[in-house]
């Protein structure tokens, strides 16, 4: 008898958001032509394919966006998110944040056609037009590991309350 394979919709997906920083400033990007918060400033991050490693998706990631190398011990997770995102989808989100050390190689946009810009920012002047739980992770403790939960807010009052 032939075994029957039921597809499930996953439960989440998974993505890492790279942080680059110079000094006092965050390598931003901003979007265009993705389908998801076009025209808005994020992190250089994408999905998590199958079959892939945290910080192997954030090394593919880096050279795809940014053309520059990373060793695996030149990056750190320093935050976790469970998003879940308010677009109607009800799509959750399990987000790494992994904080560059170092990397070789010269930044430089890698996709034009789904970034329209890559510019370094001072942290105390992020563009207002920003992602807003990205711009949230920038202002993390990122020398320790943080956790933050991301539309969830009428879930859990919803969860709270008594029936």
């Amino acid at each position: 008898m032939a075994e029957v394979v039921v597809k499930r919709t996953p439960v989440f997906y998974g993505a890492v958001h790279l942080l680059f920083f110079r000094e006092d400033e965050v390598l931003l990007l901003k979007r265009k032509n993705t389908g998801f918060e076009d025209g808005k400033w994020s992190v250089v991050a994408g999905r998590i394919d199958g079959n892939e490693e945290v910080k192997a998706a954030a090394i593919r990631e880096a050279k795809e966006e940014a053309g520059v190398d990373i060793d695996p011990s030149e990056l750190e997770v320093t935050g976790v998110t469970h998003r879940r995102n308010p677009n109607g989808s009800g799509s959750e989100w399990i987000d790494f944040y992994l904080t560059v050390r170092a990397w070789k190689g010269e930044i430089m946009n890698m996709e034009p056609h789904k970034c329209e810009e890559l510019r370094w920012f001072p942290l105390s002047g992020l563009p207002s037009n920003m992602i807003e739980y990205v711009k949230v992770a920038l202002f993390e403790n990122q020398d320790k590991l943080w956790f933050r939960s991301i539309g969830w807010d009428a879930v859990v009052s919803q969860a709270a309350s008594p029936k």
